[in-house]
């Protein structure tokens, strides 16, 4: 594919992926948000759509330009072609492609592509150095008929039995959290191939799945169970096995507190003058602040009581006690600026940029690259099908 430049003509830094070619075969989040952390650090992902396009063109409000923002959010540094795999000519056109990716990605319903033999088998045939990432909701075997919502498996994983008050309902995570961890498997998955493949020559199928990357990801509360035959519970804001770990009241309205082990505890504390409970038998060491939180959270709060968050916050951190407004996005967007993480860049050039959150990591030789705004449908699609017929004559 042709190299794109900046408005000076200028060539960006090749990323450390940069020469491998990801044909992107999902939608809506796990997949796409994959892809787009590869096309951040330099692979060429061409993102193949239905003819009406990723479901999360879609979803809206909000909207930036009459755009979904969730579209936005998980799609720059891609370009699309739409194809109909129904259609003979199109089909070819993905088979083409398929045969030329170092990487493909696909969240259809386990065995949906092999009809149209765009299976990992039916693609290694003739491509066998490929890794092939396949995304489902429930894995391959018995659970591969059901469909896969993150809101399904933060409910059949537990995570909302864990998430709400105590006496109330269970809640859902603000965020589709298990298919941005699901994501991050897979990315991990596809890298981790690609160096096998570096050292052997060999490609691979990687499969994930939203139910097992969920188990993974309630890391001590999966382990809970698993290791101690503890099923965790509802706990609101609370943390089972810290205190104080949650929000407190102050003045004007809630602080997360934490003191995550006893000296910490100590300077919390001595800035709320109340350093006579350091020495207290029932509060010295972080089991005993957990087994009598019930004794301890009032003395604490009728200290924060007495100053406002924003006081306590300058106060804490100035010695090192973690705490922590309860901020909306925007407040949240707005720290990362001040201290100095750049959280928003501007992905592509002139009238056509779109605002985008960065990539979270920071490499000293090898930035991630923010050169293409997230595609319009089939936006590439000509440019696509001529290299592709280019590289078949040339072979």
């Amino acid at each position: 594919m042709p190299e794109y430049t900046d408005g000076n003509g200028v060539k960006p830094a090749k990323g450390p992926l940069a020469g491998l070619l990801v044909a992107d075969f999902s939608r809506i989040l796990a997949g796409p948000y994959a892809t787009m952390l590869l096309a951040d650090l330099g692979a060429e992902v061409i993102k193949v759509e239905s003819a009406g396009g990723d479901d999360t063109r879609t979803w809206m409000p909000p909207v930036r330009d009459g755009v979904s923002t969730y579209y936005l959010g998980i799609n720059r540094n891609k370009r699309s072609i739409a194809l109909d795999l129904r259609e003979p000519e199109d089909l070819a056109v993905a088979r083409k492609l398929a045969a030329r990716a170092d990487v493909l990605v696909e969240n259809f319903k386990p065995g949906g592509l092999s009809r149209f033999e765009l299976d990992y088998e039916s693609v290694a045939a003739g491509n066998p150095g490929v890794i092939y990432a396949s995304i489902s909701g429930f894995g391959t075997g018995a659970g591969a008929a059901l469909p896969g919502y993150d809101l399904m498996v933060q409910a059949i994983s537990g995570l909302m039995s864990l998430t709400g008050d105590p006496d109330g309902s269970p809640y859902r995570a603000g965020i589709a959290v298990f298919d941005v961890m699901t994501g991050m498997h897979a990315a991990i998955g596809i890298l981790s191939a690609l160096h096998h493949r570096g050292t052997s020559g060999q490609g691979q199928h990687i499969d994930v799945n939203l139910l097992s990357s969920a188990l993974s990801g309630l890391v001590n509360h999966s382990s809970a169970y698993v290791a101690g035959g503890v099923v965790p519970y509802r706990m609101g804001n609370a943390h089972p096995s810290l205190f104080p770990y949650e929000p407190l009241p102050t003045a004007d309205g809630e602080l997360i507190v934490i003191a995550g082990n006893d000296g910490q505890f100590a300077k919390l504390c001595d800035v709320l003058g109340v350093s006579e409970l350091v020495g207290d038998a029932r509060f010295a060491h972080n089991s005993d602040r957990t087994a009598n939180r019930d004794q301890l959270r009032p003395l604490l709060v009728d200290r924060l009581r007495t100053k406002t968050k924003d006081e306590w916050f300058r106060a804490l951190i100035a010695v090192g006690v973690p705490c922590a407004p309860i901020n909306t996005i925007n407040d949240g967007v707005a720290f990362a600026k001040e201290l100095g993480l750049d959280p928003v860049v501007e992905v592509g050039d002139g009238d056509s940029a779109v605002p985008s959150v960065r990539n979270p990591i920071t490499f000293s030789a090898t930035p991630p690259r923010y050169q293409l705004p997230p595609p319009g449908l089939d936006e590439h699609g000509a440019e696509i099908r001529r290299w592709l017929s280019e590289g078949q004559e040339n072979q």
